[in-house]
């Protein structure tokens, strides 16, 4: 209705409509806007989604996929030691051989920033980190297996069970713990399950050191 680059004419009579109108273009804009970052919020949660390989402790086939991904990391390794040394020697032929890309090796002989070619160190030294924690961690599984569900009372008719089968400590009251102790709960990583009437979280040692910091000579 108003030119685009109209300035407002103050005190003529499309004063309130050019004004109304201008609103409405920075709602519009507004609104634009908060619609553009919730879509590039749910792509990225998508993506993430998507490209997320995380294995979780519950899974019933942890140990395995663990000690598969084990396996591909060390084959990843000794691939990457066996190119470096065959970059040094400039042999693109036993590249190929270990099943590089023409593409792949052609890069492989670019240097970097650093003047470095092939695999830079800290790639190598990245995944052998990787290797340890993984190993770590699939030992720290293969314990837990062997493991039994234990429980303990506290006073007040409280229970703090280590349950090995759902891979939660859960701690159960006979009454609603007071607001002040729900808080400490939750600020301790705990959460309510109506379905199981008890607090819980992941097992581990440090929960199991926070719980029963909690629940020593406490009452709910």
């Amino acid at each position: 209705m108003i030119p685009l680059g109209q300035p407002i004419l103050v005190g003529h009579h499309s004063e309130k409509r050019h004004r109304s109108q201008l609103k409405r273009i920075d709602q519009h804009f507004a609104k634009a806007q908060e619609h553009h970052q919730k879509a590039e919020h749910y792509r990225r949660r998508v993506t993430a989604l998507e490209s997320n390989r995380a294995i979780f402790s519950d899974d019933p086939d942890a140990t395995e996929k663990l000690v598969d991904k084990i396996e591909r990391l060390k084959n990843r390794q000794g691939i990457m030691k066996r190119a470096n040394l065959l970059i040094r020697k400039a042999d693109r032929d036993g590249l190929a051989d270990l099943g590089f890309s023409d593409e792949t090796i052609a890069n492989l002989f670019k240097t970097d920033f650093a003047g470095r070619v092939g695999f830079p160190n800290y790639v190598l030294t990245n995944n052998s980190a990787n290797i340890r924690r993984l190993e770590k961690r699939l030992a720290i599984l293969q314990k837990a297996q062997s493991d039994e569900t234990t429980e303990e009372k506290f006073p007040g008719g409280i229970r703090l069970v280590d349950n090995v089968e759902d891979n939660r400590l859960q701690i159960f009251f006979p009454e609603i713990p007071s607001e002040a102790l729900r808080r400490e709960l939750k600020s301790n990583g705990f959460r309510w399950s109506p379905t199981l009437g008890a607090w819980q979280r992941h097992r581990s040692n440090h929960a199991t050191y926070l719980a029963k910091l909690m629940l020593a000579n406490r009452t709910p």
